[in-house]
Order: C-alpha cells, then structure tokens, then sequence
C-alpha cells in the first residue's frame, strides 16, 4: 500500500506557524512591564471648596493614567474621579467636588494605575472629613495697646468665613519685635463662634513694636490653615529702664587731674523704642560726699576731669514718665593695685561668629565686662562693651564687626563694685591679603652676602595677621631663589651669593588669606671685599717691612759695603792733574783739606771729604772762578801770540773738569 508524503509536510509546517506564534506570545509576557504601585496616599478636606487626593508614584517607563476610586456616605455610595480631572498623563492628584462632597463622613480612596502592559491597585485607605479639614486663615484688622495697661497689646480678628459654625478652633499666634527674626508663639482656642476674636498678649516689653501673625485650624483637624496677613502693633511707654554704665580710664595729666570717659546704653531687655530726654550725672571723691558735682546731658557719653582719689559716680535717664533706676560705678584711686584672675584667653572664628573664651582663677568671680575697639594707628574714637554674667565666653556676629579690620579686645573681671587687670588679645573677624607689601631696602652688600631690611605695614593696610615674610631674589641669568622668615622678623642676611653679580629682590607679607608683593629693589655683589683688601694691603706691607729688615741686618753685619753703596767715593780735585798747571801755590788753594784743617791726618781728609761732597763741589767752583780772574790780570800785558797761546791753554783747562771725574 502506497501513502503520499503531502499530509505529514502539511502538518509539519502548521505546526511551526503554531510554535513561532507561541514564541511571539512568551516575549510579549516576558517584556510586559506593569506600572508602579501608587504609595503615600494623602487627602485633605478643603472646607466647602474641594476633596483633593495626592500620591506618589514612580518614574514610570511607559505613558501611565490613574483612576481614584471613592466610597463616602459611610460606605453606601462610591463614584470614580471626574475623567476630565487632572488624572491623565502621569498626573498625581485628584479632586473631588460638592455636592457629593459630605461632612461629617467617611471616605475610603483606591488609587488604580494603567499603562498598555496591565492595571495594578494601591491599598485601600480610609479618611475621616474633621481629621483632615483645613479652613482659610483668619483677619487680622486690629493690633494696639490698652489704654493703662503696660507690657500688653490687644489683637482682634474676624473668624473665617469659611469655618464650621459647630467646629471649635485652635489658633497659634506668633509675634516677635520689629528688628528680630525670631518668633515666639502662642498657642489657645475659641469655642464661641463670635464673628470677633479678641486676644490680650501680655508680658510684652514696654514702648516696642511688634508683628503679630495669626492660624487657626478646627479642634479635631491635623491640619492648619495658612499664616494670616502680618500687623504691627506698639505697646505703651514707661519710665526708662536702667543704663549700662562703664567708663575708660586715662592718665592722669601734668596737674594732677585724671581724665575718665564715661560711656553708657540701653540696659539688655530694654525696650526698643525707649525713649530718655536726657541724662543727669553726679559725681563726689569717696571720702568727701560733700564735693558732689552735677551734670546734665543728652549724649551717651561725657568725658570727666578727675583727681587721683577714688570716685564714684552716678547716672540716671529720665522721659516724661519717670526716671530710671540709678547705674552705679566706682573709679579707682590712681595708685590702687587692681586683682588680676583672668590666666589665658582666646579668640576663635566659626561660620558666623567670632567667639572670645577665657580661664580664671578666681571662681567667686561670675561678672565680666568685655570691651573691644578697631586697632587703629591713632586713637580710636568710639568703644564697644558688654557684660557677660555666668559664663567665661563671649560671642558677637561677624556681620557686626568690620571685615579685614583688627580689633583689641580686653575682659575685665567684676567683683561688686570693684574691676580687675584686664586680659587683652587681637582678633580679626576676617582676613584678607595685605593691601600693600613692605618697602624693601639692601644694606652691607658684600662679595656673596647682603642684609635685606624692610618695613612693617601699616595696621589699617594689614588685612589679617602677619603670618610670615618671604624673600624672592633672582639672579640676573634668570636663577630664583627665596626664603620664608617669621613674622617678628625685619631684616634677613642672604648667603652664598655670586661674586660681582646683580640680583632682583623683592620681599613678601602674608596672612592666612594669601600674600603681597613689596617693592622691587636692585643691588650686585662686590668684586673684592674689605677683608679681601686689607689682607693684600697687609701682605704687602709686610714684605716691605722684611725687606727692610734685612736690609738692616746686612748693613749692620757687612757696614763698608752698605756704606758704599749709599754714600759712592767723590774724586778729589787737588789731585787731579789741574794742579800741575800752576804749581804748588794753586795745589795748595785746592787742597782743601789742608786749609781746612792742616793737623788732619790723611785718613782724616778723606773721611771729610766723603762726609761733605756738596760743599766740597762748591769750594772748587768759586777757585776756579778766581783762579781765572788772576790769569786775566797777570796776562794782559802780554802780545798777541801771547793770548793766542793763552786761549790755547785754557781750552786745555776746559778739559780738564772731565778728568776730575
């Protein structure tokens, strides 16, 4: 029996069409992504406006819309949020409107998302309308003092219009002074459903403007309304409060009298706005009450002429109302020794604040009175104080102190009426680079050293601590060097520099902000030094002084010959051939040494003739001069072939001058 083969390829291809649509259909699932499940369900009951529903969904991948579903009437009726609400498009918020909007009732929400993979539901929740009622914010339209009655203001407010009749509310007021951030609040409620609400805030300070914000919100609700519209209200003005007094001691002057500036404020916790026509001051020396002088003024401050006992001296403000109680402090004597207790103190810079801590040995001392001013070069004008009572630091703001400003500051310890030695430190509130850097100058430049001096800054061009200096030199083929020194230091001496070389040099300042360039000074290095100079100055010198010395030696050891060499023979002319020319009687006018002095020894003659070779020279030409004028006289009478023969003669003489030598 024969079968054909056409069936089995039939139903082998259907069965792959079967295998790929079932293949299709496992990615699809596999790929299927559902949306997240909304969490944080949260509803408020806006009082006769709206039902309004948020959540929070996921980042979700795909296009996702939500419906929130509601059963209200305690659970006897349910609707699904308007389609034309804000539920579309990855929106998280639905609201419901009146008139199905019930109160009081119970509401249940389900929040149901959907994207084109499935739908997925959130838990159901449950909602009490009065737990979650929130009404509009009250009126406010009158803040002011009573009449008679100080230290209160009274706030009166209409009640929302929009507020169940039935409901008790809450309220929290909130006040603070006009030149302070920070809010003190006060919690009450009204059961009364009076249209106006009056509240009386009490404990207030005295003549001081306020703003006073008020909320409300009903009795059984979690949620408040908004902040009511802010008013201003001052409360009424009393005699003034007391005065902080302190006082700046100078020295005393050439007659005698100490100079005292007195300076006083507004005690801390006065009001405001306080208000003091003037000021009284009176004064006596402790010992005397009857050299009492009075002063009246209306500035903060007053300088006194003092003599070298101890004061006191008294102050008070007085307005319209009344005077002020009376601040009282004691000048010492000049002579007096005050106690010292404070041992160590110091300044530390936080984000937005400068903080001064201190340590004492004293602990019965629990007062101090921190004082500070600018450190100027020249007298500061205008100083800061404060007292500080049980603790042992002091905070101030930074915004309150000039940046890139120093500032000394001192704490007195106070024991009752006496002030002890202050401890003083510098601090800067903060800092920055020098304004300028310091004049430079070179001195005693030398073959490899030179002493580099400069001048400090001025203090208003400082900017901050000196924390160091550095010397930048370089060389004039472009070699750098530098050397950093400590801030207490003014001049450096540079080493191992380059024999007759020019350097650049510059010096520069710097704080914990950065540095400053001084000015720019030129110098070059010696050739040879002092030392250098005297050292070849003195070896020459002493080569000569060794010459001599020796020639000395030799003089002394062989005399003849150091004789001869200074004082060389002198031929004499009485014996040259001069004196053959006329006989004895010529020979004896030459010989010298025999006119001289004829018992001489022959020796003799000729050490005188060496002694005085000059004057020897001398005698001989004045002989020779009458030794011709003889020849003229005793010739004249002679012929012509005579003086001929005579003219023959003296050019022989003439010669004769040459031999003698």
């Amino acid at each position: 029996r024969k079968f054909s083969p056409q069936p089995a390829c039939i139903n082998l291809g259907m069965m792959g069409v079967w295998a790929l649509w079932l293949l299709l259909l496992l990615c699809k699932s596999s790929l299927a992504v559902l949306p997240a499940k909304p969490e944080n369900i949260s509803c408020v009951f806006y009082y006769e406006e709206n039902f309004t529903c948020t959540w929070s969904p996921e980042k979700e991948v795909s296009y996702t819309w939500y419906k929130v579903k509601r059963t209200y009437s305690y659970g006897y009726k349910s609707d699904i949020c308007p389609t034309d609400n804000s539920t579309r498009g990855n929106h998280a918020s639905c609201s419901f409107f009146p008139p199905t909007i019930t109160n009081p009732d119970n509401y249940t929400i389900q929040v149901e998302a959907q994207n084109a993979d499935g739908i997925i539901n959130s838990d159901i929740t449950h909602w009490n309308l009065d737990t979650i009622m929130k009404i509009e914010p009250p009126e406010i339209f009158s803040v002011q003092s009573v009449l008679g009655i100080k230290r209160m203001l009274q706030i009166k407010w209409i009640r929302p219009v929009l507020a169940p009749l039935s409901s008790t509310l809450k309220y929290t007021l909130r006040f603070r002074t006009v030149n302070s951030a920070r809010w003190m609040e006060v919690n009450f409620t009204k059961e009364d459903i009076d249209r106006d609400e009056t509240y009386n805030l009490t404990g207030l300070q005295a003549f001081t403007e306020y703003v006073v914000a008020l909320r409300c919100a009903p009795a059984e609700s979690m949620f408040w309304s908004a902040w009511s519209q802010e008013k201003v209200g001052t409360t009424e003005e009393e005699a003034p409060y007391g005065l902080d007094l302190w006082r700046v001691l100078r020295p005393a002057k050439v007659n005698g009298r100490r100079p005292v500036q007195l300076m006083w404020k507004k005690a801390s916790g006065a009001p405001v706005l306080e208000k003091a026509l003037g000021y009284k001051i009176w004064y006596f020396p402790e010992s005397n009450t009857n050299l009492t002088e009075t002063v009246n003024t209306t500035n903060q401050t007053h300088e006194l002429h003092l003599g070298g006992k101890t004061h006191w001296v008294y102050v008070i403000s007085y307005n319209s109302l009344g005077e002020s109680p009376v601040a009282t402090l004691r000048i010492p004597a000049v002579d007096e020794k005050s106690f010292q207790c404070i041992e160590a103190m110091q300044a530390c810079l936080t984000q937005d604040q400068l903080m001064v801590e201190w340590q004492s040995s004293a602990p019965d001392v629990d007062t101090w009175m921190v004082e500070w001013f600018p450190d100027l070069d020249s007298e500061p004008s205008t100083f800061s104080w404060e007292s500080v009572s049980q603790a042992r630091n002091w905070t101030i703001q930074k915004d309150e102190l000039k940046p890139f400003q120093c500032y000394n500051i001192s704490v007195y310890p106070v024991l009752g009426d006496r002030v002890g030695q202050p401890y003083s430190i510098q601090a800067y509130a903060q800092e920055g680079i020098p304004s300028v850097g310091p004049l430079t100058e070179a001195d005693n430049i030398g073959v490899k050293t030179v002493t580099v001096m400069w001048k400090e800054i001025p203090k208003s061009q400082r900017n901050g601590f000196i924390s160091n200096y550095t010397i930048y030199y370089q060389t004039e083929d472009g070699k750098e060097f530098s050397k950093t020194v400590n801030p207490n230091i003014l001049q450096y001496g540079l080493e191992s520099l380059t024999r007759k070389t020019s350097y650049t040099l510059q010096v520069m300042a710097s704080t914990s902000a950065g540095g400053t360039n001084g000015t720019k000074i030129n110098f070059k290095t010696l050739s040879i030094s002092v030392p250098e100079i005297f050292f070849i100055t003195s070896l020459v010198g002493s080569g000569l002084l060794i010459l001599i010395m020796l020639t000395v030696a030799y003089g002394l050891k062989k005399p003849n010959k150091l004789k001869h060499l200074c004082w060389p023979d002198v031929p004499n002319p009485a014996e040259s051939s001069i004196a053959t020319w006329h006989g004895d009687d010529f020979k004896d006018k030459l010989n010298l040494k025999e006119f001289d002095d004829p018992v001489n020894t022959e020796g003799d003659r000729v050490l005188k003739s060496y002694s005085a070779p000059s004057d020897f020279i001398d005698k001989l030409v004045v002989n020779f001069e009458n030794f011709l004028e003889e020849v003229s006289t005793e010739e004249i009478g002679k012929d012509q072939e005579s003086i001929l023969r005579e003219e023959k003669n003296k050019s022989g003489i003439l010669s004769c001058p040459t031999s003698l030598y």
